[in-house]
């Protein structure tokens, strides 16, 4: 016999030796304890309790879930949009205890006890919130798909402006902010409107504001 014959079936027979050896050992023996029927452990999950558009909302969420992904997919709010999903457009703008947060960037686990509001929360079709009546009257959208989280931010704004808190664009700081286009800029500024309707978004807030029309800083 052929010695190379033979040396190339000896090395054959150790590969199919080894692939049999593993093959048993991955294999639970019968009545082997902790190892039949096992399964990879799930992710954590946490149960979370908070206020929604005024009702109170228990779940049992992965803790990795975003709030916006709390919102949109377990409590089917649609509503507020996902965007970019890395807080940069502002379309999933939403309140929590009253201050405008991108829900994107906050996990759902981290708001126990918060209460939620979103643009479903603001108004509805039969009874529209003031600045959504102000967004139709001034043509404020285009492809409504940033629409929700402006209004959010729009009316957030105006409570800003309210409460005297200062923008970037505010001269003094120590003084209460001028209700002007500049000021209305820079405090919308992290909502992003691909259509372009900025000019008209303004004067929708302006319109709610009663301040007068086109008014500059």
């Amino acid at each position: 016999m052929d010695d190379s014959i033979g040396l190339e079936l000896s090395r054959r027979g150790v590969i199919a030796a080894g692939a049999a050896t593993a093959a048993v050992a991955a294999v639970p023996a019968a009545g082997e304890p902790g190892r039949q029927g096992r399964r990879p452990p799930g992710p954590p999950t946490a149960k979370v309790t908070m206020k929604v558009n005024g009702e109170q909302r228990t779940l049992e969420l992965d803790t990795r879930t975003t709030l916006l992904d709390m919102l949109r997919e377990h409590l089917r709010l649609t509503g507020t949009k996902k965007g970019c999903d890395h807080g940069q457009c502002g379309a999933c703008t939403i309140h929590v205890n009253g201050e405008r947060i991108n829900s994107c960037l906050s996990l759902a686990v981290m708001h126990e006890g918060d209460e939620i509001v979103t643009i479903e929360g603001l108004g509805t079709p039969d009874r529209l919130h003031p600045m959504q009546a102000a967004f139709v009257r001034h043509d404020g959208y285009q492809c409504g798909y940033c629409t929700p989280g402006q209004i959010c931010s729009a009316v957030a704004v105006l409570d800003e402006i309210k409460r005297g808190i200062p923008s970037h664009a505010s001269a003094d700081v120590a003084a209460r902010p001028a209700l002007t286009s500049a000021e209305l800029r820079e405090r919308m500024s992290g909502n992003i409107c691909r259509c372009g309707a900025y000019s008209n978004i303004i004067e929708a807030i302006e319109d709610v504001a009663g301040a007068p029309k086109g008014v500059r800083a």
